[in-house]
């Protein structure tokens, strides 16, 4: 199936809740009142109630409790609000998916955004950017997945959804990866410009230039696979992305060494994808 015709078939494609469409298009605003966001935020009361449970979770360590949808963006800030609720809203978007373990799935991805905002910081990159993009960056398994299932289950056998060999695979099978769909469905859901190209570029991220966010997308979602494999020492030395950590200046071995595991920088923010 080509990648258009993908697109064309009406069960691949989730819808984006009406509240997430309104924040997805405030990236391109120079200013947004967050009396506004809060507003629209309280008529999705499932959206909500998610949003209340994250920020009053021991990830922030706020000082007093959150009762409202108001409080949770005055104490949280804006851009924090919109990374929870444009994550939760990617959860809730695809209920069932056939021959994808969704609760692994959504786990590798909250491992993989948290993963990528920490290495965002050590080399000076936008955080938020990192956690929403490598929460969306595997997006388009989920649509490969739903719109061809027969296809993608028997890839699953060759190379399963979390392999570091599946980007290969489906290029051999389809001529296009699921990072490929995801920067597709990125664009069609108006997300900024950066989105599909990091998403894009995330298998490859030194070619044919350097994309930083690519790279730290990239070095996340490898950390997230080393937590899920559970791989021994060995093993991981034996696929440490040496290249990709270097041209982000990390130091050596920082992945392992210096980063905390996936499963701790994660802790408090579960209720995002339950």
């Amino acid at each position: 199936m080509k990648l258009d015709a993908l697109f064309q078939n009406p069960t691949a494609l989730p819808t984006a809740p009406k509240v997430v469409e309104e924040l997805i298009s405030s990236f391109d605003k120079a200013s947004v009142s967050t009396e506004e966001i809060a507003k629209k935020l309280s008529t999705d009361p499932v959206l909500s109630a998610k949003l209340l449970r994250l920020a009053n979770s021991a990830y922030y360590h706020v000082s007093r409790s959150i009762g409202t949808v108001e409080d949770a963006v005055l104490m949280l800030g804006f851009v924090t609000v919109r990374t929870l609720v444009i994550s939760s809203g990617l959860v809730s978007g695809f209920k069932t998916v056939p021959g994808l373990d969704l609760k692994q799935f959504w786990r590798y991805s909250l491992h993989t955004a948290v993963s990528a905002k920490w290495i965002a910081k050590q080399c000076g990159e936008n955080t938020d950017l990192a956690f929403t993009i490598g929460m969306m960056h595997s997006i388009g398994q989920l649509v490969i997945h739903s719109a061809m299932p027969e296809q993608a289950m028997a890839l699953d056998k060759v190379a399963g959804p979390l392999d570091s060999r599946r980007i290969d695979a489906e290029m051999s099978s389809f001529g296009y990866s699921f990072a490929d769909v995801g920067a597709e469905l990125a664009r069609r859901w108006k997300f900024p410009a950066s989105f599909s190209e990091t998403i894009s570029a995330f298998p490859n991220p030194l070619t044919p230039e350097v994309n930083r966010l690519a790279a730290v997308v990239h070095l996340a979602a490898w950390r997230a696979r080393v937590e899920d494999g559970k791989l021994t020492e060995e093993e991981i030395a034996s696929c440490y992305p040496t290249e990709i950590a270097d041209a982000l200046g990390l130091a050596p071995n920082a992945l392992v060494d210096k980063m905390p595991s996936p499963d701790e920088l994660s802790a408090g923010l579960e209720d995002l994808v339950r």
